[in-house]
């Protein structure tokens, strides 16, 4: 925080920015004593999101889709397939898990009517973000047994 001092009874920090976030000391002194506290400075701000990666995945198979969110209080995370609200759809077949920043939406077996759009919506009191993802098909390339595009289902 180095470059911000003072010699007042006060510090002004002009432009607050996150990176301003952090203890701050303050020390008084005089021919008796020095008194020295600390107060500790949180910046609130707006989620910010991390872009969505596209996920390949075999019918059948697990997939993860994960959102992380930079945010001041924490973001709360909503999750979203084209535009309806996966809460209102919530399967025994997938589930959504958020541990601090990070939301994962699991499919724990893919099938065809999981394939698509979806999207990441983190919120906080501040504003909200989003990102979007592609679900698509892989299969198992028969030759090399490893997974390749799905024929059918190309990326868009």
């Amino acid at each position: 925080l180095g470059d911000v001092a003072s010699d007042d009874e006060y510090l002004e920090i002009p432009s607050i920015s996150r990176q301003r976030a952090g203890t701050y000391e303050c020390s008084a002194v005089n021919d008796i004593d020095t008194d020295v506290r600390t107060v500790d400075i949180t910046v609130n701000y707006a989620p910010s999101v991390s872009e969505g990666r596209d996920v390949g995945v075999t019918l059948g198979q697990r997939g993860v889709l994960e959102c992380e969110a930079d945010a001041v209080p924490e973001a709360d995370f909503e999750w979203y397939k084209d535009d309806r609200s996966l809460l209102l759809d919530l399967l025994p077949d997938r589930g959504i898990v958020t541990s601090g920043s990070l939301s994962r939406l699991t499919f724990f077996n893919v099938s065809d009517g999981d394939y698509g759009n979806y999207t990441c919506v983190a919120i906080n009191k501040l504003g909200s973000s989003n990102t979007s993802f592609l679900l698509y098909g892989e299969y198992l390339d028969q030759v090399q047994g490893r997974p390749g595009p799905d024929p059918v289902l190309r990326r868009q």
